[in-house]
């Protein structure tokens, strides 16, 4: 399909809409051959359903796709928007459709369902047990506190996932070949994709934005770079004309970390002196403790927090002897930054991965419905367990490999925790060989 096309001018998601349920990217858990959204489609007989999952996995979608299975008519309410003449006007539509020359079914959608009330929902109910249409109503929250548990036993509920990388992939790929995007590299293709977080919408619109920024630009290949820019991710830097202010705190923060004390005295009453308000010293001071310290003495993030409460119960000058003890403790104190390097390596990888389902066994399941979708079945309580720890029990998301975020130094408390790591860790390990993996020379 060209530019020119008449197409071309209808939105992206639009153009890319599946005309036919084979043409539905993802939820192929519900949707495959044989699942049970998949059968109701070839049963010939609709039935009320709530979708339930967060935006842009198809929900809308796939509603639609359901009143032209069972040739319906398809009225859409948004309950965002709507109300109860809305759902009148659904009524007196569906009851034409029913009793007309055609005798057509009616599919009514209410999208965002759980916005409506108790009383709007409870006008759905008389219609949908008299038959007059089929109820389907999409949500984003947990049905089970937010749909009236009347309307909830009335219809089936369908658990809809975020889309993969490689379902979202698939769309990039035919915006592509609706020549709707230019060829885009792999490093910028897999930007996207994270950028995109599981949600089609989310990709539909910026894959419009960069059809349009790219003809403006006459890019013909997005490389990364360039993403970076239109997706508004930039570094921002914070310059208040203050360049010696700046220095003289970094000379303070580099002192304590070197476990120099004098060089960290001298540096804080440099700032003192030169007027730096004593309340952000304060914040900085209880950053150090938590950056630079951490869990190779604890006792460090207690002084800094005492020491900047002294200051606001005390003032000028006699609080500031608060905060230069502090320092000075900081300073002698053990360092680590296994906590902050932990910390920053589970930002990146959060930020560049996509959004991972909690395992079934990890989730809370307060109601009836969620423990028929097996919420928290198998769990172990691992206060139960020996020594009050699950061996080879699994915290992670599914496939996910361990990340090994926190890896604690040879210094101060720090010594014992990586000790006692050692020994879980060593449990897990066995546990998950099983007693009849015990190597031969064991």
């Amino acid at each position: 399909m060209s530019r020119a096309s008449p197409l071309a001018h209808q939105p992206l998601a639009e153009r890319l809409r599946p005309r036919s349920l084979a043409e539905v990217i993802g939820q192929q858990h519900v949707l495959g051959p044989g699942m049970p959204l998949r059968l109701a489609f070839e049963s010939g007989r609709p039935h009320s359903c709530i979708l339930w999952g967060p935006p842009g996995v198809g929900k809308t979608t796939i509603a639609r796709l359901m009143a032209e299975a069972f040739d319906a008519q398809f009225i859409s309410i948004s309950a965002v928007l709507g109300g109860v003449k809305d759902i009148r006007d659904a009524v007196q539509l569906a009851e034409s459709a029913r009793d007309g020359l055609m005798q057509q079914r009616t599919i009514v959608f209410v999208d965002e369902v759980h916005r409506f009330n108790k009383s709007q929902q409870d006008a759905f109910l008389p219609h949908v047990e008299s038959g007059l249409f089929t109820f389907v109503g999409a949500t984003t929250e947990n049905p089970s506190f937010e749909v009236n548990s009347a309307l909830l036993s009335r219809a089936a509920v369908y658990v809809l996932q975020p889309l993969g990388s490689d379902d979202l992939k698939q769309i990039v790929a035919k915006a592509q070949a609706l020549q709707a995007l230019p060829a885009i590299e792999n490093a910028a293709l897999e930007r996207l994709i994270a950028y995109a977080d599981g949600d089609a919408r989310r990709l539909l619109n910026t894959l419009e934005t960069l059809e349009v920024t790219a003809s403006q630009a006459g890019i013909e290949r997005i490389e990364d770079a360039w993403l970076l820019q239109v997706l508004g991710e930039r570094m921002r830097r914070y310059d208040k004309g203050g360049e010696q202010f700046y220095d003289t705190i970094s000379a303070l923060h580099k002192s304590v970390r070197g476990s120099d004390p004098d060089a960290a005295l001298y540096w804080l009453v440099r700032m003192l002196d030169g007027g730096a308000d004593p309340r952000y010293m304060a914040r900085r001071i209880v950053r150090m403790a938590w950056e630079d310290i951490g869990l190779a003495d604890p006792r460090a993030m207690q002084i800094a927090h005492d020491a900047a409460q002294t200051y606001e119960r005390l003032g000028s000058p006699e609080g500031e002897l608060a905060l230069a003890q502090a320092v000075i403790y900081l300073a002698v104190a053990p360092k680590s930054n296994a906590g902050y390097m932990a910390y920053n390596k589970a930002r990146a990888f959060v930020k560049q991965d996509g959004t991972r389902p909690v395992p079934l066994h990890l989730r809370n399941a307060p109601t009836q419905l969620m423990k028929q979708l097996d919420y928290g079945k198998d769990y172990r309580y691992a206060h139960d367990e020996e020594g009050g720890f699950a061996a080879g029990e699994n915290y992670l998301p599914d496939g996910m490999d361990p990340p090994g975020f926190y890896a604690p130094v040879t210094r101060g408390l720090e010594i014992k925790i990586g000790q006692k790591l050692d020994e879980l860790r060593a449990r897990n390990a066995a546990a998950q060989r099983g007693p009849d993996d015990v190597p031969p020379d064991a």
